[in-house]
């Protein structure tokens, strides 16, 4: 059957050469906005273009605040500061994320604290986040207090995999239900919507990546979500070295980051914004092209929920077990088409083997099951 596949993703991405897993596709103003960039002399982290996405990309999400920075991972971080995140504070996640989720946590010395996800979404599933907090946790003077550490959990961070929305509704719900303040890490999910609601619109929170494999790009890149006024003016300050305004004084009044998101970057994904519906369309062609191929075979597409509109940034099957996941893997690799598994769930980590965790029967089941297919958009 890896044959029958191996040919099938030839012919639909028309060519016999490598295919990797998701490049970036630039086939519109990027070199016009990149030299224009360039001419006007600011490169780095103050010019039109930033602003210029910062405004469309807020009407595009319908979020009243975008503050674009250096990468996803440093959305992540500032958003875990400003929610008050704090050395010996925990915050739940998912054992099924891209590292760069529970390295934000440890960069603010708190801990993670890993509930399992959904099969059909891979996302952080509400059922088991709602049961964690009713064996484990108890409200007191309105924090939300660990029984089994005496820790404040201050946060809860799911993360929209491959692009496909999680339940997020049903997780707000359960986060003002116990006083935790809810980021959603929607790095992968540019694009996607739950519910007529654009991704990282959900929460207090949420936070992108425009990393070169991203739906759209800017190399390196990213941007925080947010509908409160303080919390967006905070990030603001905090990603631009906590610098005080002055024409010409050098005051910070706070520890800051350089976390702002370079003109130069920002040109380039001004450029991309353009035609992010055209390549969501496109990949949803793509989507429908992979279901239609596996619907009568031994192996089972993702697709998205009745409530969703993904953008399908990266495509996956499930196979039966982890023999024949290793099996396809080492095929289609060696046959120069990129296929991945799942990434090594966080619990697994050195750096996060001690993290408290729950039942992980459905992560478990999935990180030896999963494979990521090429996803490129097709021009």
């Amino acid at each position: 059957m890896s044959e029958n596949i191996i040919a099938f993703i030839r012919k639909t991405f028309k060519t016999k050469n490598f295919i990797p897993l998701h490049a970036p596709i630039f086939i519109g103003n990027e070199k016009k906005y990149l030299s224009d960039c360039i001419d006007s002399t600011f490169i780095s982290s103050v010019g039109k273009y930033v602003d210029e996405f910062e405004d469309k990309f807020s009407q595009y999400t319908s979020s009243k605040f975008v503050i674009a920075t250096s990468s996803g991972t440093s959305a992540l971080h500032t958003c875990l500061l400003i929610a008050g995140v704090e050395k010996n504070d925990e915050v739940i996640t998912q054992p099924i994320t891209f590292v760069a989720t529970c390295n934000a946590i440890s960069y603010c010395g708190a801990s993670p604290i890993f509930v399992d996800v959904d099969r059909d979404t891979m996302g952080l599933s509400p059922s088991s986040l709602l049961d964690f907090l009713k064996k484990n946790t108890i409200i007191k003077n309105g924090k939300c207090i660990n029984i089994k550490t005496g820790k404040i959990i201050k946060v809860c961070l799911p993360m929209h995999t491959y692009g496909h929305p999680c339940r997020i509704d049903e997780i707000r719900e359960i986060c003002d239900q116990y006083n935790i303040t809810l980021i959603e890490d929607a790095a992968e999910s540019v694009g996607s919507r739950y519910r007529g609601k654009h991704t990282g619109t959900f929460g207090d929170m949420g936070a992108m990546s425009f990393n070169g494999n991203k739906i759209i790009s800017s190399g390196g890149g990213g941007c925080i979500l947010t509908n409160d006024v303080a919390m967006a003016k905070r990030a603001k300050h905090l990603t631009t070295t906590a610098k005080v305004p002055h024409k010409w004084d050098f005051n910070h009044d706070t520890v800051g980051y350089n976390y702002r998101m370079p003109n130069l970057n920002a040109a380039l994904l001004v450029a991309q914004l353009e035609n992010l519906d055209k390549f969501i369309d496109k990949k949803r062609k793509l989507a429908i092209q992979y279901d239609k191929f596996f619907k009568d075979s031994d192996y089972q597409y993702v697709t998205e929920l009745k409530e969703s509109k993904s953008n399908y940034w990266l495509n996956s099957i499930i196979l039966k077990n982890k023999s024949k996941r290793d099996e396809f893997l080492k095929n289609t690799n060696s046959n120069g088409i990129m296929t991945r598994p799942i990434w090594t769930l966080m619990h697994k980590l050195p750096m996060f083997e001690h993290a408290q965790y729950d039942d992980l029967s459905n992560s478990e089941w999935l990180s030896k099951r999963v494979v990521n297919l090429p996803s490129s958009v097709i021009t």
